[in-house]
C-alpha cells in the first residue's frame, strides 16, 4: 500500500506527481476527504484540497457516474443566494468482503459498507484437516460475496503467516501451506480485486483508519499465537521478507522459561499467546496477577528496542481483554519505560484496542479501500 492513512494526513509521498498520475491522484484525494470529513459542497471540496473548482467538478462528476459518490441535498441557507448541494462518499453503494483466518477455531467473514460497517457476518469451523483449508476459505468467500447485495468494490483477507506483496502466502505452518498463491486463487474462484495480508498488518491498519492510532503506532496481535503490525509515520513496514512484526519467537528469557512451540527456550510466545497464559494460569497455586505482570514484563523486554529504534508513539494490544487489560498491560507500560531512555518515551501508551474480535475484518476492509480507491 501506498501512502498515509487518516485525517489531515498525506495522502501520497511528497514527490511530484506526474500528469498521467494527476486525475488517479486527485479522485483519491477527494475520496479520502469526504471519507473522513463528510458530506461538503463542490467549493469546500476545492478549498479542502487545493484543487481548482472546475477541476472539482469534474472530478465530483465523474466519481458520482462511477458511483463512488452522491449528492445529498442542499446546505440549510445561512443567507441570500442559492444554498450549495452537499456530496459525499457513497457509503452504501458498494460493499466489502472481509476475512478473517487468525482464528484457531473457526474462519470469520463480513460483508462492510465503505465505512467499515459490518452488515452480515458468516462463520465457518476450521477444517480439522489441513487439506480441506484452502476450499475452506474459497467457498467462505462466494458466500459472502453472494450476500453483499450490492456491487462489491473487492475482497480484504488477513491471513496467520508471512505473506508477500502479490498476497501469495510464503508460510503459515498452522495451515500447512508454503508459498500459497491465496491472492491469485481468490480473484480466480470471484472475478473481483483481492488484497491479502498477514493478520496483524490488517488489524494495525483498522486501528489507525478507526481506531484513531497515532502515526508511529505497533499494534501486537494476541491468540494462538503472537505477533504484530507496525505504522511508522502513517506509513505500513513489511520489511526486506515481508516479516516485519514477527516478535513470537524473539528470545526474551535467557533465565530459561517455557518450551516454545518452535523448539526454543525463553520465545515470547511462550509467555505471552492466549494458550500459554490460560496454561500457566491454571497451574496449581498460581497467582493470576503474578502470571499477568511476568509476561507483560516479557512483553515490555520484547518491545523496548523496538520502541527505541522507531521512536514509536503507541503500542496498542488486540487480544482477549480478560487476560490482556489490567496487570499485563501495566506491567508491559512499566517495563518499556524502565528499559527506554526517559527523556522520549515515557509518554508512549500502552493500551487496548476498543475495535474487538472485528479488528482484523474491519482492517481487511481499510486494504480494501486503499488498493481501490486510495482511501484508509
Amino acid at each position: 500500500m501506498t501512502g498515509s492513512f487518516g485525517t489531515s494526513r498525506t495522502l501520497r509521498t511528497a514527490a511530484k506527481v506526474l500528469p498521467e498520475h494527476a486525475r488517479a491522484h486527485n479522485r483519491s484525494l477527494v475520496l479520502q476527504t469526504l471519507f473522513h470529513q463528510g458530506a461538503m459542497s463542490r467549493a469546500d471540496l476545492a478549498r479542502e484540497t487545493g484543487l481548482t473548482r472546475v477541476t472539482m467538478s469534474d472530478l465530483v462528476a465523474e466519481l458520482i457516474d462511477d458511483g463512488y459518490v452522491a449528492e445529498r441535498g442542499a446546505r440549510e441557507a445561512k443567507g441570500p443566494g442559492k444554498p450549495a448541494i452537499l456530496v459525499d462518499l457513497d457509503r452504501a453503494g458498494h460493499r466489502i468482503v472481509g476475512l478473517d483466518l487468525s482464528r484457531s477455531d473457526r474462519f470469520l467473514g463480513a460483508v462492510l459498507t465503505l465505512d467499515g460497517e459490518i452488515v452480515a457476518r458468516h462463520d465457518v469451523p476450521v477444517p480439522e484437516n489441513p487439506a480441506d483449508i484452502l476450499d475452506t476459505v474459497v467457498q467462505l468467500t462466494r458466500d459472502l460475496v453472494a450476500d453483499a447485495h450490492a456491487p462489491v468494490l473487492g475482497v480484504g483477507v488477513g491471513t496467520p503467516g508471512i505473506v508477500d506483496d502479490q498476497g501469495t502466502v510464503l508460510t503459515a505452518p498452522n495451515f500447512g501451506w508454503t508459498g500459497v498463491d491465496l491472492e491469485g486463487i481468490l480473484r480466480t474462484a470471484v472475478g473481483l480485486p483481492v488484497l491479502v495480508a498477514n493478520d496483524a498488518n490488517a488489524a494495525v491498519l483498522a486501528e489507525y483508519t478507526f481506531g484513531g492510532a497515532r502515526d508511529d503506532v505497533m499494534l501486537v496481535r494476541v491468540g494462538r499465537g503472537v505477533g504484530s503490525g507496525l505504522l511508522s509515520a502513517g506509513q505500513p513496514m513489511r520489511g526486506s521478507r515481508f516479516a516485519a512484526g514477527e516478535i513470537g519467537h524473539v528470545t526474551v528469557g535467557t533465565d530459561g522459561g517455557p518450551v516454545c512451540v518452535c523448539g526454543k527456550v525463553g520465545c515470547l510466545e511462550a509467555w505471552l499467546s492466549d494458550p500459554s497464559l490460560r496454561r500457566a494460569l491454571a497451574e496449581p497455586g498460581a497467582e493470576r496477577s503474578a502470571v499477568l505482570q511476568g509476561a507483560g514484563e516479557r512483553l515490555g523486554i520484547a518491545l523496548a528496542p523496538v520502541v527505541g529504534a522507531l521512536d514509536l508513539a503507541e503500542i496498542v494490544l488486540s487480544g482477549p481483554e480478560e487476560l490482556l487489560a489490567g496487570p499485563l498491560a501495566e506491567a508491559t507500560a512499566e517495563t518499556l519505560r524502565a528499559r527506554s531512555l526517559a527523556q522520549f518515551h515515557d509518554g508512549v501508551r500502552v493500551r487496548m484496542t476498543e475495535q474487538g474480535e472485528d479488528i482484523v475484518l474491519r482492517g481487511a476492509a481499510v486494504m480494501v479501500l486503499s488498493g481501490q480507491l486510495g482511501v484508509s
